[in-house]
């Protein structure tokens, strides 16, 4: 037996665990994190030939997704059919032309997931870093500028809870939390306090949108169910309803959205 067929020849023997499959589904998972990493700390020549691999390889994906994307496509003829007799073997094509067209699937979830909301503020000034963190300096000299001070509004949920001082690297002041948002209905033309439950997309960065930062321009999803039960598309009971952020929190001390009908 070769040398390098031991792991062939223990599986043979063997067999494997009951939950290969789901570790190794569970490992491709995570491949992706593995190689973001793996390009973040990479550097020099390595680095270019990485990234001239990994290029390759996309462009390789885009061929192949583009093959698959491609279909044939047949559509009758518009013109007036001919006079006089058609072959027995061209009945089965007559009034049939062939094209290769784009199947629209793709382009239509990416136009989807794009313009999902009709948003009322189409565009914001994006915040940046200094403006929206502080350096906390810390240690027993005060040497250590590790730690940063979230500046502006933020929610959190009912669950959360602070991590230790030695791992938190972002620290959210409990006096700049918020819970609730002033949330106009366009249809109603009325304005009802509403609870937030999360803070879906925060154009600035998707730092910010996973710390929860209130920003103008924002999109929270906030509880409707005081409004009275919605149902959604699918036919089910929608409780959350997503708002856009038209002011600024940080200056006005309150959130004010419009729902996104």
């Amino acid at each position: 037996m070769p040398q390098n067929e031991h792991i062939e020849e223990h599986v043979r023997r063997h067999g494997r665990r009951f939950d290969a499959l789901e570790r190794e589904r569970k490992r491709e998972a995570r491949e992706h994190r593995r190689r973001s990493q793996h390009a973040q700390k990479v550097h020099g020549l390595r680095a270019k030939l990485y990234n001239k691999m990994r290029y390759r390889e996309k462009a390789e994906m885009r061929k192949t997704m583009a093959m698959h994307e491609e279909r044939e496509n047949k559509h009758a003829r518009e013109e007036d059919v001919e006079k006089g007799a058609v072959p027995a073997y061209l009945l089965d094509r007559e009034g049939v032309t062939r094209a290769k067209v784009l199947s629209n699937s793709v382009k239509q979830k990416r136009k989807e997931k794009a313009g999902k909301w009709a948003v009322p503020i189409p565009k914001v000034r994006p915040v940046s870093d200094e403006e929206m963190f502080r350096v906390l300096r810390t240690g027993l000299r005060k040497k250590k500028q590790w730690k940063r001070v979230v500046t502006q509004p933020t929610f959190v949920g009912d669950a959360f809870t602070r991590k230790a001082p030695k791992y938190e690297r972002f620290i959210r002041p409990s006096g700049l939390r918020m819970r609730k948002a002033n949330v106009t209905h366009p249809e109603l033309q009325a304005t009802f306090q509403l609870p937030i439950l999360r803070v879906v997309k925060n154009p600035s960065s998707a730092l910010y949108t996973s710390l929860g930062v209130l920003s103008k321009g924002s999109i929270v999803e906030v509880d409707v169910s005081e409004l009275g039960q919605t149902v959604g598309s699918s036919g089910k009971l929608v409780w959350g309803k997503l708002a856009q952020i038209t002011n600024n929190p940080a200056l006005d001390g309150c959130v004010n959205a419009v729902l996104l009908v």
